[in-house]
């Protein structure tokens, strides 16, 4: 048996001695140290030795394989450098020709438009404030002017977790109690004025359509001090509009209805598709809709720390996926969540 071994050693490596390329090594090691090889076909006998024959023998079966395999690894390294060797020599690099341009990553339209949101109000005076995703229900509803069981309630589809009183926030608003609270507490008996806007992600349980998601951003606006009026408020989102959506954009104001807010409304912009004349976009009305606002409510001061006798303030409220969605045409809302490459490269 010994003898036997010795054989199929010196066959093997008289064989690997002619392997030239890839596809002749991987079929010498199917034949020679593969599961049907002579090597292994020793192990497998070894049954049929007797007690004083199969440690001679099997030390020796373990040294011929490890031996041919060693000799394998060594021939593979060495038919690797001479392909590296052969492609030097073969191929030649033309440095005339132009470099592959490299492919840059990029922010997200919606991320984009965020930014120059904030950028615009911080030309204005307003700073960035950042509040917490997960809030209680007091602070998202009742600290805002939602009692509990309140009809205004379903506005907004909750999305409630397994902790009684602790929800995923359904709109920025919860960020102005908690901004002016901040700032209160620096001087309780004189609170200093507020100028914050608040980005953030929302969450509302809601039928996902090519309008409306279940996951969204926001960007909330809040000025508290003395004096402020509908006024201010007028003509800090019309000089918005104007620096968003260019000079000569015209914007109108509606009535409407918010629990934190009186007196409430929503500003619209005229259409840019159709330039107000009427289309499917805007519905024919010559308008879209970009934010809601109104006056602070006076529990809202008061639950922020602000006395409503002495302080007044707006606050305002805009979707910057359906603002991009205005200002690319973009007509499914979906688009920003499906990390299509062919969408996001566009912006």
């Amino acid at each position: 048996m010994l003898e036997k071994l010795e054989s199929i050693q010196t066959e093997a490596l008289e064989a690997l001695a002619s392997v030239s390329d890839e596809d002749s090594l991987q079929a010498w090691k199917v034949a020679h140290i593969g599961r049907s090889s002579p090597v292994m076909d020793v192990f497998k006998s070894m049954g049929s030795l007797s007690k004083e024959e199969r440690p001679v023998v099997g030390q020796q079966a373990n040294q011929v394989k490890q031996a041919l395999e060693a000799a394998f690894e060594e021939k593979a390294e060495m038919l690797k450098q001479a392909a590296i060797q052969s492609s030097l020599e073969g191929e030649r690099l033309d440095i005339t020709m132009p470099g592959r341009t490299q492919v840059r990553g990029r922010l997200h339209p919606v991320t984009q438009t965020i930014r120059q949101i904030s950028d615009i109000f911080a030309e204005m005076g307003f700073q960035v404030y950042r509040s917490r995703e997960v809030e209680t229900d007091e602070m998202n509803f009742q600290l805002l002017n939602f009692p509990p069981h309140h009809p205004a309630r379903d506005m907004q589809d909750t999305f409630f977790t397994t902790q009684e009183g602790i929800i995923m926030r359904t709109h920025t608003s919860p960020g102005q109690v908690r901004a002016m609270r901040e700032y209160a507490a620096e001087n309780p008996k004189s609170p200093p004025p507020v100028r914050v806007i608040l980005p953030g992600m929302c969450y509302r349980y809601e039928q996902v359509t090519a309008r409306a998601e279940m996951q969204f951003t926001q960007i909330e606006g809040l000025a508290v001090g003395h004096n402020i009026t509908f006024g201010d408020l007028k003509g800090t989102l019309s000089d918005f509009a104007r620096r968003m959506f260019g000079q000569n954009v015209r914007t109108r104001f509606r009535a409407s209805y918010f629990p934190f807010t009186e007196p409430s409304a929503e500003m619209d912009v005229e259409c840019f598709v159709c330039g107000g004349e009427g289309c499917p976009v805007c519905k024919q009305t010559g308008w879209l809709e970009i934010l809601g606002s109104g006056m602070v409510h006076p529990t809202v001061l008061r639950n922020g720390g602000y006395d409503p006798e002495k302080y007044t303030g707006f606050a305002f409220g805009m979707g910057p996926e359906r603002i991009t969605m205005l200002k690319y045409r973009i007509e499914d809302i979906r688009n920003f969540w499906r990390n299509d490459m062919r969408f996001l490269e566009q912006f």
